[in-house]
């Protein structure tokens, strides 16, 4: 069993985003997690990242939206195809999680119950058609929430809500230095946030180096749990 802990609650009804869970022993677990995003400059898939993590016997989760999916149905099915990896949902269109149409970073977020609703359902029976699994955690385009949506994800729809302890690479913009020293800065059970969809990015390179320096510390990669 594990245990949610130093996370970030927000809303009127108490809902959890989870940017840390705490396992039970001394495992020094940490939780990488992978964004596939879309758009037009951002519907790509970084095979070096994929390949890292794959040669290396790495367990991840990634979280992927449909726009990117629309675009990469066979990449989806290499990374669902594989055991290490772990397929949540991040959004039909890669929209933050609103009922009042509220922007982040110049993206117009759902408007609506409805639209919300539409945005994380759709996207799940689209993952679930290929997958035949339920996604049992989201995390919204830009990971931005207002209450209203975070009651309407965590007690309507039962979700889990991704959070993250560290951004690695701020939207797949920071050079490999930078993502490294950030990625450096895990700490047991945190939850990692990196980009996927952006092979051009200095991601991969911070990313490797900085995972590999952590296994030697002692450090152990797991996928999200299902349960908490």
């Amino acid at each position: 069993m594990l245990i949610v802990f130093a996370a970030q609650c927000l809303g009127a009804g108490g809902a959890v985003i989870i940017s840390s869970i705490k396992p039970h022993g001394d495992e020094k677990t940490v939780y990488l997690t992978l964004d596939a995003c879309g758009g037009p400059k951002g519907s790509n898939l970084d095979m070096e990242i994929v390949n890292f993590l794959a040669d290396n016997k790495i367990e991840a989760t990634f979280f992927i939206s449909g726009k990117w999916m629309n675009k990469n149905t066979g990449n989806f099915l290499l990374l669902a195809g594989n055991p290490l990896f772990k397929i949540e949902n991040h959004g039909l269109n890669h929209k933050p999680a609103s009922v009042t149409g509220m922007t982040v970073y110049g993206i117009k977020g759902t408007s609506s119950k409805q639209e919300l609703l539409d945005e994380i359902l759709i996207n799940e029976f689209k993952i679930m058609a290929l997958t035949g699994k339920r996604p049992l955690w989201y995390r919204s385009g830009t990971a931005r929430y207002d209450e209203g949506a975070l009651k309407i994800i965590e007690s309507d729809l039962k979700l889990k809500i991704a959070g993250f302890a560290i951004a690695a690479d701020e939207g797949a913009t920071l050079p490999p230095d930078r993502v490294y020293e950030n990625i450096m800065k895990a700490y047991p059970g945190c939850i990692i946030l990196a980009h996927v969809n952006h092979p051009e990015s200095g991601t991969a390179k911070g990313l490797k180096r900085a995972v590999t320096d952590l296994i030697k510390e002692g450090y152990v990669f797991r996928k999200l749990p299902d349960k908490i």
